[in-house]
């Protein structure tokens, strides 16, 4: 990596790429863009690997055998109940957080915004496992740590999202994000197999060693992290590079929302961000396809654990393999979307193959470890890939769609909109589980599947529009 002069009045380079030598021998735009790739990655995954510790830890917290009590006060009879609790207090508040921290992150230093939302966050999910070094059974003390964590952990995606989308122009973008967004999964696996090491002998570390981890990057944020590449005299990609005086317009040339210009440059309201086309939409699909992946990432361990008597960490360890389909739905999606300029229509058919697979593994992913393995991987692509394909390249596209005359600062906006209102459904996933799961597992997947069918029907109106669009563009070769 380079070095880089300090832009006179304007901003202040990282001092971790000041102190670094200059390295004239390669191709600097190229560099600068594979290390904030590399970079984001790594911040993001260590999210979900802090994300990922409650998951397995509840098999211990709440413990189904006769030879031991479990850690109070999970160890009553509605466990489920105020474990799912615990879910919805971090989930509530992240999405919450969402919808405040795109605002946010457009109005000041991005830099400070992330590593601080990252040093924060790994001292409140280390808090949680103090609870068991200090001997804590206070319900109120875990749900106001889970309220907090979720608030500071809501400062990752906007900002990653942005640093993306200002270094990134629109070419190849699903199949760069698709690859790039393997950084939940990876963090998800990461995640599982830490806990899981702490998790039957002591349960405190299983928090404390991935607060330790994100707390290092933040770290390392603070000092390398470059929000655009105007600051280390790199060329900016194509779409900041255009202005466009036109309407918003969805297909070639019907106009689907008219709106007044949105000058560049400048942070948008949120309902500015509305009136782009397909805010909606995709917004309202994430709310469905977050409330299944999030309920798989929260209580799929505990039900592995319930189905299969296999030990807390064994149970762990096999849910990593869902996380293993979503890389390649995530990436598969990405390409795709590439190639067919159709980012609706993939996510529809993804979500339509979800619903039956999804049946199947309730029905018959308990009958031998080799056949979980097979359907968790299979699950894992096609539930995993409308969301991947969404949070990314989606939301990176609607944050500098034409209307937008170049203007980058609109990314954060459009991506907390998305995302927030996916986190809504992640929050109702985990807490309806809870509650459900006491009945019977059942009832679970039934919720999962009709989730499913609200994100498929949710894109018809999207996916008819680049139907439109692909047909158009074919008659005129």
């Amino acid at each position: 990596m380079m070095a880089s002069s300090r832009k006179e009045g304007v901003v202040s380079v990282p001092i971790g790429i000041e102190l670094l030598p200059t390295v004239e021998c390669i191709n600097r735009n190229k560099a600068y863009k594979l290390f904030i790739m590399v970079s984001t990655f790594l911040c993001y995954s260590s999210y979900h690997l802090s994300r990922k510790p409650i998951s397995v830890v509840k098999n211990v917290l709440h413990h189904n055998s006769s030879n031991s009590s479990g850690w109070a006060p999970f160890d009553e009879p509605d466990y489920k109940t105020l474990l799912g609790s615990l879910d919805y207090a971090f989930l509530f508040t992240y999405a919450v957080g969402m919808f405040l921290s795109g605002h946010v992150a457009e109005r000041v230093n991005l830099r400070y915004f992330l590593s601080c939302g990252m040093l924060l966050s790994g001292i409140l999910t280390a808090a949680f496992g103090f609870g068991y070094f200090f001997n804590i059974h206070s319900l109120t003390y875990y749900i106001f740590v889970q309220i907090f964590c979720g608030l500071f952990q809501a400062s990752g995606w906007p900002s990653v999202v942005t640093y993306m989308g200002n270094w990134f122009g629109k070419g190849n973008r699903g199949l760069i994000m698709g690859i790039w967004n393997s950084h939940t999964s990876v963090g998800n696996i990461l995640g599982s197999v830490i806990a899981g090491e702490f998790v039957e002998t002591n349960w405190g570390w299983s928090f404390v060693a991935p607060g330790i981890i994100i707390g290092a990057m933040g770290i390392f944020a603070f000092l390398f992290m470059i929000h655009r590449p105007e600051f280390v005299q790199c060329t900016p990609p194509e779409h900041a590079e255009k202005s466009q005086n036109k309407y918003i317009q969805y297909s070639e040339t019907e106009p689907l929302v008219e709106t007044e210009e949105i000058s560049s440059g400048k942070a948008i309201s949120f309902f500015e961000a509305l009136k782009i086309p397909g805010v909606v939409e995709f917004s309202l699909c994430l709310f469905f396809a977050k409330l299944i992946s999030y309920t798989f990432l929260y209580w799929l361990p505990n039900f592995i654990k319930n189905k299969t008597h296999l030990n807390a960490q064994r149970a762990a360890n096999l849910s990593t393999f869902f996380d293993t389909g979503g890389i390649i739905g995530g990436i598969c999606a990405g390409f795709l979307s590439d190639k067919t300029k159709s980012s609706g229509i993939i996510c529809m058919i993804m979500s339509a193959f979800a619903a039956p697979l999804l049946y199947i593994y309730n029905a018959y992913g308990a009958v031998n470890y080799t056949w979980n393995i097979v359907l968790l991987i299979i699950c894992g692509v096609f539930v995993n890939g409308p969301y991947a394909l969404i949070t990314t390249a989606v939301s990176a596209d609607l944050g500098t769609h034409q209307c937008l005359e170049g203007n980058t600062q609109a990314i954060a906006t459009v991506t907390s909109i998305i995302d927030g209102t996916g986190s809504m459904g992640a929050a109702l996933g985990p807490l309806l589980t809870g509650i459900l799961s006491q009945r019977n597992w059942n009832y679970v997947f039934y919720m999962l599947i009709a989730a499913d069918a609200f994100a498929f029907l949710l894109l018809i109106r999207v996916s008819l529009k680049e139907i439109i669009v692909a047909k158009r563009k074919w008659t005129q070769r």
